[in-house]
């Protein structure tokens, strides 16, 4: 299938949860992070869950990390410019709903592209060789491009893995893992 259509699809599917289900799965998901070999690393970039979307729930990730004393780092999109600001969540760190309901920070220190080295992607689906759809905009795939070539990316998603996604561009950046309840894809 293509990306629009797989978008459509995933984006019924993930509506038909209750909010109950979500959590529960984003436990899951978190869950299956801990057997990765991730948590030798220092700075680890975590987006924050937009609830009305019913995207996985990242607080359980975001407890995962806290717990182990990493750095947190979120991020604030431009829609003006596609490109993506990130800085080091901390107990003064303000955040806020833009227009799009989604969690930014207010403020903070600034965290460079070139620090970070896992990331945490929001994503609608995925397929077997770890391309992956998100809303469309391209905000990921520009971030994780300006970033060192071995940060490791990780989707996560309540969903398993299409066969293939039919119309995937060269610029289009692909996972090393996803995850979801019930099981760790490596790509």
């Amino acid at each position: 299938m293509t990306k629009s259509e797989l978008r459509k699809h995933y984006k019924a599917k993930r509506e038909a949860l209750s909010l109950e289900t979500c959590d529960d799965l984003s436990i899951d998901i978190s869950n299956q992070l801990l057997t990765l070999p991730i948590w030798d690393k220092s700075f680890y970039h975590v987006f924050l869950t937009i609830e009305e979307q019913k995207e996985v729930n990242t607080e359980f990730i975001l407890n995962i990390l806290s717990g182990k004393d990493k750095n947190i780092v979120i991020s604030k999109s431009d829609f003006k410019t596609g490109l993506m600001h990130h800085v080091l969540l901390t107990d003064a760190t303000t955040i806020k709903k833009n227009a799009y309901n989604i969690p930014e920070p207010i403020d903070g220190i600034p965290i460079p592209n070139s620090s970070i080295e896992v990331v945490f992607i929001p994503l609608l689906a995925f397929d077997n060789t770890g391309n992956r759809i998100g809303y469309g905009k391209g905000f990921y795939d520009r971030f994780l491009d300006a970033c060192n070539p071995d940060v490791i990316k990780i989707g996560v998603s309540y969903f398993e893995a299409e066969a293939e996604i039919s119309d995937v561009y060269d610029f289009d950046i692909p996972l090393n893992y996803c995850v979801t309840p019930n099981q760790v894809y490596t790509f």
